[in-house]
């Protein structure tokens, strides 16, 4: 009986037996609607490697240890090993806790996540290890197919669709992780390295915060062009309880940290209010660093500058507004993308500037 569990589990029986291939990582907290489907898509895994389902219930109040009990009998019978841990506490402890619970208690060289509330395709274990295999240090992801197909038709397009150098350039965007928790496969001496998630629980952003680290600590990020998970949206998922300020903190944080010390002095593409929220929320050694602001509204132009009420200088900083084609890159843009019918993209083309070099989005 171990503390983490507070009930019987099957891993001391697991950490006794020579590791296997890959450990589909299953959080579960009151997943009864979907579990069925989510379990039978790992029992239909065409890899011929061992595997087995490391999954761990964060004080589930529905039904969804008698479903787990019984598919157990089901994937065992087919070859694949279930690890099953958890506790019984009033409250769950979230989502990085039982991630990092479901991890301890597994073997395998590499690791699957699967929320419990998604589906895996047949070949999504095949295709993610042979491509973790050949990137060790890499995080794999997949494309995806949305339920309800309507659902967040921007952000499945962005997943889906962004090129190879994309995945490094985009990261700071509000759409998180360029290569989404959903659909991560790594090995479990990278996962080691970066890791673990945080357990802060609900309302901490632990899928991005471990992206970040993953990419300070070097790490690669790679797609499998291919949809291997159907990925759900509802409003009980858990990504519902991360505030919108805080994850703009992290990430406001996180470009300081990583790109906007390679730039002495760069302009803010959006002289509304995206931009200006960026520039107040900027340390006041990165606001030094802002040249101007940039856009195609006329009336922001015509005023001819932005004052920073609030600054504690004297004289109040005054920073330019100017059209988009008088600024000078580099540009840290925050306009969102797909979302003013290609004017925006064009004028940004028609600029040829590089990505990651030239400009960076933020929205």
């Amino acid at each position: 009986r171990s503390e983490a569990s507070g009930y019987t589990a099957v891993a001391a029986l697991g950490q006794a037996r020579a590791p296997v291939q890959v450990s589909v990582i299953l959080p579960v907290h009151d997943a009864e609607p979907w579990l069925d489907e989510c379990l039978g898509s790992v029992l239909q895994q065409d890899f011929e490697g061992s595997m087995e389902l490391s999954i761990f219930n964060d004080a589930s109040k529905d039904k969804s240890m008698t479903i787990i009990e019984k598919w157990k009998e089901k994937l065992e019978g087919s070859g694949i090993l279930v690890v099953i841990g958890g506790h019984d506490s009033p409250s769950p402890r979230g989502v990085g806790y039982s991630k990092n619970q479901a991890i301890a208690q597994s073997s395998g060289s590499y690791l699957c996540f699967l929320d419990s509330d998604d589906v895996m395709m047949p070949q999504r274990v095949r295709l993610q290890h042979a491509a973790a295999v050949r990137h060790p240090t890499s995080i794999i992801g997949c494309q995806v197919r949305r339920e309800p197909p309507n659902s967040t038709e921007r952000y499945t397009r962005w997943i889906n669709h962004l090129a190879p150098d994309q995945l490094l350039t985009q990261v700071f965007t509000s759409n998180g992780p360029t290569v989404i928790m959903p659909t991560w496969f790594c090995s479990r001496a990278w996962f080691s390295h970066v890791g673990p998630f945080d357990e802060g629980g609900r309302g901490v952003p632990e899928d991005l915060l471990f992206f970040h680290e993953h990419l300070r600590k070097g790490g690669g990020l790679v797609r499998v062009d291919q949809s291997l998970l159907l990925y759900r949206y509802h409003p009980g998922a858990a990504t519902h309880s991360v505030l919108e300020t805080t994850i703009w903190t992290h990430r406001v944080r996180f470009l300081e940290e990583w790109a906007l010390p390679h730039w002495a002095t760069f302009t803010i593409w959006n002289a509304g209010r995206q931009g200006r929220r960026l520039y107040r929320s900027l340390t006041a050694g990165s606001r030094c660093k802002v040249v101007a602001f940039c856009d195609v509204d006329e009336n922001k132009i015509k005023k001819g500058f932005y004052c920073y009420e609030d600054s504690q200088e004297r004289p109040k900083p005054r920073v330019p507004v100017l059209h988009f084609r008088a600024a000078q890159p580099p540009f840290v843009i925050c306009v969102k993308l797909d979302l003013t019918g290609g004017a925006f993209e064009d004028n940004l083309r028609s600029l040829h500037l590089q990505e990651g070099r030239d400009f960076l989005h933020f929205s």
